[in-house]
């Protein structure tokens, strides 16, 4: 039987992507997004692979949109095989700068989104006799430039939340996952809030002048699930920092990172190379 999944933040970006993976694949892939009007542009594409596709609106802030939405795949699907748990922002600045508010908005959607999709779908999972969560945090989960405190925290947030389920879930046979992709061209900027136009500014060169996109990152997730992965690791210069992290005296892992900015911070004056 061909597999069920669900993605939250699922008509653009990563969670497009990664749906266009598992419809490739022979999935049958309901999507969960704010944008109705995206989402029925991407339930139109990925129909051209012949396999169930369709969208519904979610919004991960609501824990009743999310359970509407398990209650939706159990109903016309006889449940879900694999939740993607992708739906995120980006909120950039200095620690004096970010209001509260804007901490609190990030945290709603990029912590308590995850955490609401993994409480909605584990009772369901666990009547059907598994399945799968595949949470999407952040290289910056686990390597923590400055500028970027909220955003950081809540998908260092993510890692844990997911290393524990890993083993709170898996006598239930629910396998949970956990990826953490660096930088990528994406519309993760239209999304962003940002305390300063500096602030702003650098995060969409980083993310306009990365060498891959959406489209390749996804496959690289899709594969490491596929593989059986628990930290899906997308991009090697990550999985090498987070090796320099794990494994050197921290003194010298700040050192290494420190020069590692310095070498980003030269790259991004450089003028965008024509494409």
């Amino acid at each position: 039987m061909s597999r069920r999944v669900f993605i939250t933040g699922g008509a653009s970006g990563l969670g497009r992507a990664l749906a266009e993976c598992f419809a490739k694949e022979g999935a049958s892939v309901c999507l969960g997004d704010v944008d109705d009007a995206q989402g029925a542009q991407a339930v139109q594409a990925l129909a051209r692979h012949g396999w169930p596709v369709h969208c519904l609106h979610c919004d991960v802030t609501r824990e009743a949109d999310l359970q509407a939405a398990a209650d939706w795949l159990q109903q016309a699907w006889g449940g879900v095989d694999v939740v993607v748990n992708n739906a995120g922002v980006a909120q950039m600045g200095g620690i004096a700068d970010v209001s509260l508010a804007d901490w609190q908005w990030i945290v709603d959607i990029n912590l308590l989104g995850v955490v609401r999709g993994c409480k909605v779908f584990t009772p369901l999972f666990r009547r059907q006799g598994g399945g799968c969560f595949l949470n999407i945090a952040s290289m910056a989960g686990m390597i923590h430039l400055p500028e970027a405190a909220a955003y950081n925290a809540t998908k260092a947030a993510v890692v844990a939340l997911s290393e524990t389920l890993q083993l709170e879930l898996e006598r239930d046979a629910i396998r949970v996952a956990v990826a953490c992709p660096a930088f990528f061209r994406s519309d993760l900027a239209r999304h962003m809030r940002a305390a300063t136009p500096d602030a702003a500014r650098t995060t969409q060169r980083l993310v306009e002048r990365s060498r891959v996109g959406a489209e390749e990152v996804a496959q690289r997730i899709h594969r490491g699930l596929n593989k059986g992965q628990a930290h899906i690791l997308t991009h090697p210069e990550g999985r090498t920092a987070w090796r320099l992290k794990r494994w050197l005296p921290y003194g010298w892992y700040l050192a290494t990172l420190r020069r590692r900015m310095a070498q980003l911070q030269l790259r991004m004056q450089r003028p965008a190379r024509a494409a």
